[in-house]
């Protein structure tokens, strides 16, 4: 019998709550987020840059970590917008736009630009509404995760889960399909960028302190999942053997690179959905 994982699977989650969880109202989801999160007063929200940051009235850059929405050029040469980037910039702003927030710390807490990793909980009358949760349910945000940032992980892959199943926001549009792992060639024209890819493993194989989950028969050609030893370290801390994977359907998600075919670097488990072992 084939077991089915959302989310974080490979962390031993139940589907059956993180369903319930998704069900929930925002305000409800933001009462039960990320209890061993640390937690301080953020002040008020003056402006929004884009679907996932935040500027506050101190100054503060926030960038809401565990979330991508979809991007902006943001004076970036070149730079193409996204589909539903304005949207989700207009939605992220009638969320939290002149609205005290509180912020959630459960891991790195600045990024190399300065900004801040934070969860972002917005304060209304009902409640608090988590804001990342939020933007995953609308579909106007997919999980996005750091190797040294992965809390609240499992609410959010319940959220996205939801959201794509319902058709809405980003996974009605092909920009965000989830792409064929056995299509190498597609895959290849989107290098560069951040894709979810489903498909099975053929090969699993440890090969210089590395494991290469191999989709294809042909590695220098078809698509390849790579774990580089520091990744293998948290996998595990988790209990978690990526060789056990051979044969199974597995949903990636990260950057696409073309070195030797196209191929993702796997840095931490929840880059990984288990979707069948046989």
């Amino acid at each position: 019998m084939n077991e089915i994982f959302p989310g974080p699977a490979l962390l031993n989650a139940s589907f059956v709550r993180l369903a319930a969880i998704a069900a929930l109202s925002a305000v409800s989801v933001a009462a039960l987020a990320c209890e061993n999160l640390r937690m301080e007063d953020g002040g008020v929200v003056t402006s929004v840059t884009d679907g996932d940051t935040v500027i506050l009235d101190d100054g503060r850059v926030v960038r809401m970590i565990g979330t991508q929405a979809p991007k902006l050029p943001l004076d970036r040469p070149g730079f193409v917008t996204w589909p539903l980037a304005p949207e989700a910039k207009t939605a992220l702003e009638e969320l939290a736009l002149n609205k005290p927030v509180r912020l959630g710390f459960g891991g790195e807490e600045i990024d190399r630009y300065g900004r801040v990793l934070a969860h972002v909980f917005v304060t209304t009358p009902e409640g608090e509404i988590w804001a990342q949760q939020a933007m995953v349910a609308k579909g106007l945000a997919r999980v996005y995760s750091f190797p040294d940032n992965r809390a609240c992980l499992d609410l959010l892959f319940a959220a996205e889960g939801r959201a794509r199943l319902g058709g809405l926001g980003i996974w009605t549009d092909p920009y965000y399909s989830i792409r064929a792992a056995d299509a190498p060639g597609d895959l290849i024209a989107r290098a560069g960028h951040y894709e979810l890819v489903e498909g099975r493993v053929v090969l699993a194989e440890k090969r210089g302190g590395r494991v290469y989950l191999n989709f294809g028969r042909f590695y220098k050609e078809d698509f390849t999942a790579v774990i580089e030893a520091q990744a293998l370290r948290l996998f595990a801390e988790a209990g978690i053997d990526p060789l056990t994977l051979e044969n199974a359907l597995l949903r990636l998600r990260g950057w696409v690179d073309d070195r030797d075919g196209p191929r993702i670097e796997i840095t931490h488990p929840e880059q990984l959905e288990v979707l069948a072992l046989q």
